[in-house]
């Protein structure tokens, strides 16, 4: 952990897989299965180091590109049922973030890769989806996702704070990239899948336990 401290914070933004909820394990075993059936083998090294965070048309032409071919229309419906029962057997809230949530005494919200669908699911199967309503953006929200600076530009303007004045919790490199390119410090937790060393870097906080963020950003009630 790193012992850097932002100033003036007036809004968190957090990712959701990964920082809010603990579904990015679930979701790289069932798609190494997927990719598996679809003739694209991987390792869950490299499901993590090039899936985890990433946006729909990064991780498809990786697959589509192992499996030597595009993948066809529609390609997922048979599979969806695989993350979905995975999901509600499975699904939990990251370890220390609903006191986390709790002890932030200014706005916080979220902004994913992911669609708002999936989004809220996740957050409905976990309890979470009170603490964010209203205040959920996705992806399909703006023209680039993340490793694109879009997205969190989009949430700050809709939330009225400066992107200077923002700090933001991302479990993936492609995270704090976005992050970074918004002008805003990025706070990088590595208490999932994502090694510390992905998250260093410039304006970059990095730490493993969800519980210290208050006091690391600042903003404890």
């Amino acid at each position: 952990m790193t012992d850097d401290r932002v100033d003036r914070v007036e809004l968190v933004i957090f990712d959701c897989d990964g920082v809010l909820v603990d579904s990015e394990r679930i979701y790289c075993r069932v798609d190494r299965e997927v990719f598996a059936r679809l003739g694209a083998e991987f390792t869950e090294a490299e499901l993590v180091e090039h899936f985890v965070g990433s946006p729909q048309e990064i991780w498809t032409a990786l697959v589509e590109e192992r499996r030597g071919e595009p993948l066809p229309e529609d390609w997922h419906e048979p599979f969806r049922a695989l993350y979905e029962e995975a999901l509600d057997a499975e699904l939990t809230v990251v370890e220390g973030v609903t006191d986390v949530l709790d002890a932030l005494d200014v706005p916080f919200c979220l902004a994913s890769n992911g669609s708002h669908r999936s989004i809220r699911r996740n957050l409905t199967r976990t309890g979470l989806l009170d603490r964010f309503e209203g205040r959920i953006f996705s992806a399909h929200d703006v023209a680039r996702g993340k490793p694109a600076p879009d997205l969190f530009l989009h949430a700050a303007a809709t939330m009225g704070v400066a992107p200077e004045r923002c700090a933001v919790v991302e479990d993936s490199a492609y995270g704090v990239q976005a992050a970074r390119a918004a002008g805003m410090r990025a706070f990088g937790y590595t208490g999932g899948l994502t090694r510390a060393e992905r998250l260093s870097g410039e304006r970059t906080v990095v730490f493993e336990d969800m519980r210290l963020l208050p006091g690391l950003l600042g903003v404890a009630a």
